[in-house]
């Protein structure tokens, strides 16, 4: 299928979207956000409950974590742009099916390619194995930087992992102070 080349039509036929049958269950597409022009970009897995009710991404418990450590690194989140690779809710927040995966994945490169952002981070292994590599282990290979065409990417954990296992949180701290060290030196800035 040919992607639309604007903004709107591609978000107005991301919303018709039924490629997949994640399709009949939504209450919203669930299509990204933030600045369309931004040079850092998240991308997590798919929409939870609160996400499918607001039709944003990262909006319930772990948008509110997300929204945290963005603050606590001095990175505004209106800064940024915000999506993830199913744009539909999968019953009860299980993992995506690759099939699933599949369809929605043209709509994520789109969005990159509007986007243009300089780093890309994966929140998750689920966004880290379709973006940066198949074998991707978050557990060993977040706060790692990958080159990959145009783009810097880095992943870190997602934070709904992070609110089941507060543990890891120190680690995430650390991830997002590399992320907002990458996103300075893009202004030619250091960090205080």
């Amino acid at each position: 299928m040919a992607m639309p080349l604007t903004w709107e039509a591609l978000e107005n036929a991301c919303r018709n979207c039924t490629a997949c049958g994640l399709s009949a269950g939504r209450t919203n597409v669930v299509f990204g956000t933030g600045n369309r022009k931004a040079d850092l970009m998240f991308i997590g897995e798919g929409p939870g409950e609160q996400e499918d009710l607001r039709g944003e991404p990262f909006v319930g418990p772990a948008g509110m974590l997300l929204n945290e450590y963005l603050t606590a690194v001095g990175i505004p989140r209106e800064d940024v742009y915000i999506a993830n690779i199913i744009k539909c809710r999968a019953p009860h927040n299980r993992d995506p099916e690759a099939e699933e995966e599949d369809a929605c994945l043209p709509w994520l490169r789109r969005q990159t390619a509007l986007v243009k952002p300089k780093i890309i981070v994966c929140l998750g292994r689920i966004s880290a194995k379709r973006i940066i590599k198949a074998d991707f282990k978050i557990t060993r290979e977040h706060g790692i930087w990958y080159e990959k065409g145009a783009y810097r990417m880095i992943a870190t954990y997602h934070p709904s992992a992070l609110l089941r296992d507060p543990s890891k949180r120190p680690e995430a701290y650390r991830d997002f102070m590399e992320i907002a060290e990458a996103y300075a030196a893009l202004f030619g800035k250091e960090r205080p």
